[in-house]
């Protein structure tokens, strides 16, 4: 069995990553540890680098075909990993899941209708609708007792008027690493259906539940999730690939599939670049060890942040992830204004990480850490974090300089 070296360091600088070489005009200084876009720092898995160059050798680019075992090969992910018996005609590539947000709204809703989404949730849930005219409503999680979040249906229940015909779904959730029930999903499926909204599913990190959690996707737990959704997947974040664009669309609904697949064939959004099948098909039949070795590593790194966080940060509370490398951490204890928040990570402990009000202002207070790398990285940065907080115990924090953007991320 093949060994996976998930410890060694790679030098990003210089190749034009966003985590790296974006740092100093998102936060205002290039001297950072990188903990903040949601790709991971391992080294992008053998078997893809190698399908892409052993393709990048018949140096042709010309226009390409889905190659035969392009869809064959997703569909038999899904049933295997998930139990989701996907059909063919339901599937169609997209370019990219924030994109498939844009084009979904565009497709499916009138300008003046509504868009529900349900903070803390990834920025661009609120963004993208945002930026397309179209009026984003609110249904906060609740924050449960021991951390973590469920849904306020009964809020849900007075704020989605008539108007409002679209929610997107994080599932499994972003920023707080939340696996959804079953039990939930269902009833959000029945809510949905019953008022007419359609359900976007992002489910990018539906191939990294951890430990001994089960994504359920929200399509396949009845017959009225399926009618009432579209799923957006892709092998991105689990396989590091997030700069070759692999995403899919799933949409079992007829009626619903015709209008968005007519959408995306219409303006030509619907066929996939050269690589992203090649990436796809070597990640979703070559993958599986690569991926629980990875997946280990990633437990490991999580245990390593909670433990030294209890050990010697006990004013910083991570909530353990059930799914994904992201950790949300809860830093309400420190009683810092969240610009004196953002101050603190960038300027004291010289860490990139995402500013938790970013994503709603139920955020504020916390800071989303990506742990999505070598263990001495993460070392690194909890010692620099740590005797960030010393200095800080001894004098005040400084309100945030103007060059320092707490509102960048991925």
């Amino acid at each position: 069995m093949e060994c996976y070296n998930f410890d060694k360091v790679i030098d990003r600088r210089g190749t034009d990553a966003l985590k790296t070489d974006g740092l100093l005009e998102r936060f205002g200084r290039a001297d950072l540890i990188p903990l903040w876009v949601a790709d991971m720092d391992f080294e992008t898995p053998p078997f893809i680098t190698e399908a892409l160059c052993r393709r990048l050798d018949h140096s042709l680019f010309g226009y390409t075909m889905e190659p035969a075992a392009y869809w064959p090969t997703v569909i038999d992910w899904i049933a295997t990993h998930h139990g989701w018996q996907v059909e063919r005609e339901w599937l169609t590539y997209i370019p990219g899941i924030v994109k498939g947000i844009g084009m979904a709204v565009n497709a499916l809703l009138e300008k003046d209708e509504k868009v529900i989404i349900q903070p803390p949730v990834y920025h661009p849930f609120r963004l993208v609708p945002l930026a397309n005219k179209r009026e984003v409503v609110y249904n906060p999680l609740v924050e449960n007792a021991g951390g973590s979040y469920h849904m306020d249906f009964e809020q849900l229940e007075r704020v989605a008027d008539e108007k409002c015909r679209m929610l997107i779904l994080s599932n499994p959730h972003n920023p707080a690493g939340i696996v959804w029930s079953r039990d939930t999903l269902t009833r959000l499926a029945e809510f949905c259906y019953r008022r007419d909204i359609i359900v976007i599913s992002d489910e990018i990190h539906c191939d990294m539940a951890l430990w001994e959690n089960k994504h359920i996707p929200f399509a396949s737990v009845s017959a009225h999730a399926a009618a009432c959704s579209v799923t957006f997947g892709a092998p991105s974040k689990t396989f590091n690939i997030a700069g070759i664009v692999s995403s899919y669309a799933i949409v079992p609904d007829a009626t619903l599939r015709n209008r968005f697949f007519d959408w995306l064939s219409a303006n030509e959004m619907n066929d996939p670049q050269l690589l992203a099948p090649i990436a796809t098909i070597a990640a979703f039949s070559k993958g599986e060890a690569w991926r629980k070795a990875m997946l280990r590593y990633v437990e490991g790194n999580i245990d390593y942040v909670m433990d030294y966080c209890a050990r010697h940060l006990p004013a910083i509370k991570p909530l353990r992830p059930q799914a994904s490398f992201l950790v949300w951490l809860d830093c309400r204890a420190l009683q810092l204004p969240q610009d004196a928040l953002v101050r603190l990570f960038v300027e004291k402990a010289r860490l990139a990480l995402n500013d938790g009000e970013t994503f709603g202002a139920e955020g504020k207070g916390f800071m989303r850490m990506n742990v999505g790398t070598p263990r001495c990285v993460l070392e690194r940065a909890m010692e620099q974090l740590r005797r960030a907080l010393e200095q800080a115990g001894r004098a005040d924090i400084p309100i945030l300089s103007s060059a320092c953007n707490p509102h960048s991320g991925l």
